[in-house]
């Protein structure tokens, strides 16, 4: 399994309350249809104000294949037209992991 780990942050002409609105309602009802997805995570802030990422978003798909099959998709490129509105797309720190649990209590 990869996973995609992304630290988001908004456009200026936001604010984190309109962000977190859009991010998680409009936009995460596309995101959701993204071919191959197997797990989808948003995170946010406790303290939004004392943070410097408005909050983290985790993809998981199958496979490296999966993860590009899916944004070179219709969906895909739909996605990320949408998150380019509201997100600063040049800040933030994205990473392609192997996620190994060591504990899950849940």
């Amino acid at each position: 399994m990869i996973k995609l780990v992304n630290l988001v942050v908004r456009k200026d002409e936001y604010t984190h309350e309109e962000f977190v609105e859009r991010w998680t309602g409009e936009h995460a009802d596309l995101a959701k249809d993204l071919p191959g997805l197997k797990k989808y995570v948003t995170s946010l802030p406790a303290s939004p104000e004392r943070s410097e990422y408005d909050g983290i978003v985790e993809l998981y798909f199958e496979d490296m294949e999966a993860l590009k099959a899916a944004f070179s998709s219709e969906i895909g490129e739909a996605v990320n037209a949408d998150a380019a509105e509201f997100i600063d797309m040049e800040q933030g720190p994205t990473e392609y992991v192997e996620e190994t649990v060591q504990l899950d209590r849940s």
